[in-house]
């Protein structure tokens, strides 16, 4: 399968005429096939920071020291790569990357091949996008791109490290799985379940087909208040619901028929069930706190003790605490205790926090959020503070 993209443009335009026109999309993406992402809508708010930003650039002061004067863009890359080439601090990419309004219907896509140029007019800078002809100028003709799904647009983060736990990641508010719906046997008494057996289960299920499976929920405690802010459990697969339960002749319960659909974890007796959710196209767009924003980390996710680079964690604020999806913050971590021996009697000393990597907030829930771990110096704790960048 191929998707077609038309581009239009004016047969010929210099990069300081070009304004608006042939500036690249900021921060966007779709979660879903290739195809779906061309169709997601453009926001207003997103536009309207486009037409800014496509005058403004952003301070030279704010560039790289190392930022290439140009770039062709590779399979594998996001956006979040590309900006950080260029930029000091790369969730700024909004004020670097304009948007193409008037030629292209989604500005958000960038493809392997192009070639980004860097450009700096009176103290502040921008990337456009074209091919070199000579002279500084840039020659735009009509065309017709056709590519396979799997070779289309570069996302704005690592996607491929996010999407699984978009429906495995879940916080619950309350310890609603007490009350949900329950593996109560299994297929020919068999331990433990995997993919393509059978589950029967009893609780409330109504009509809905699509099931999530979890089991032991734990508590999240907020490492400052010792406050309980969510559940989090164990995912362990998807299941369909095949058959309702009913009732016997002599009044005997006959529960309901599943059939296990995928597995990360075998599925067992006393598992519970969530209905799962409808599929979102997500919006990404990278940036940071308007105001002030602190927190903690409330938890690893799975099993570990500590956390690098590309892993998950859990915030303990959410959308009441102004989080949201999209959030770039920073990691602390605390100063170690020291001794100070230059003076006549050794005196105990508490060295400065530091900073030591970022966080990426790609779900928000009520009182809790998660975060991708961009990039780290040390391992991440429960407990370490994150703060807006």
């Amino acid at each position: 399968m191929t998707r077609t993209a038309l581009w239009r443009a004016r047969p010929k335009a210099t990069l300081a005429s070009l304004g608006s026109q042939a500036l690249v999309g900021a921060t966007l993406i779709a979660l879903g096939t290739a195809a779906s992402a061309v169709n997601y809508p453009i926001t207003q708010q997103q536009r309207t920071t486009a037409q800014q930003v496509a005058e403004a650039g952003v301070p030279l002061s704010e560039l790289s020291p190392n930022a290439p004067d140009s770039y062709t863009v590779k399979r594998g890359d996001t956006l979040w790569d590309i900006s950080a080439m260029f930029l000091l601090r790369p969730w700024r990419w909004p004020e670097l990357w304009g948007m193409n309004l008037d030629q292209i219907r989604n500005p958000h896509l960038i493809y392997p091949g192009q070639i980004l140029y860097l450009e700096t007019v009176n103290g502040r800078a921008r990337l456009r996008l074209g091919q070199p002809v000579g002279n500084g100028t840039i020659k735009v003709s009509p065309r017709v791109r056709s590519e396979a799904l799997d070779d289309g647009a570069i996302a704005s983060v690592p996607l491929h490290l996010i999407e699984p736990f978009l429906n495995e990641a879940v916080i619950f508010n309350s310890n609603e799985l007490e009350q949900a719906p329950r593996v109560v046997a299994t297929q020919e008494g068999r331990v433990l379940l995997s993919r393509g057996e059978t589950a029967y289960v009893r609780g409330e299920l109504g009509n809905l087909r699509d099931w999530r499976l979890f089991r032991n929920p734990k508590p999240l405690v907020d490492p400052a208040s010792k406050e309980v802010l969510g559940y989090e459990a164990t995912y362990l697969g998807t299941a369909e619901y095949t058959r309702p339960g009913a009732t016997g002749k002599n009044g005997e319960i006959i529960p309901a028929s599943f059939q296990v659909q995928s597995t990360r974890l075998e599925v067992g007796v006393g598992d519970r069930l969530s209905p799962v959710p409808a599929r979102e196209f997500i919006s990404y767009v990278p940036h940071a706190p308007q105001g002030a924003l602190d927190g903690q980390i409330a938890s690893i996710y799975g099993e570990a003790l500590t956390a690098g680079q590309n892993q998950i964690v859990a915030l303990n604020r959410g959308s009441r605490d102004g989080v949201e999806r999209g959030h770039v913050l920073a990691l602390w971590r605390q100063g170690r205790e020291a001794t100070d021996t230059t003076y006549g009697s050794k005196q105990k000393i508490q060295l400065p926090d530091e900073r030591h990597g970022l966080l990426f907030v790609f779900r928000v829930f009520d009182r809790m959020s998660y975060a991708l771990i961009l990039n780290v110096k040390e391992p991440v704790q429960v407990g370490d503070r994150f703060t807006q960048p």
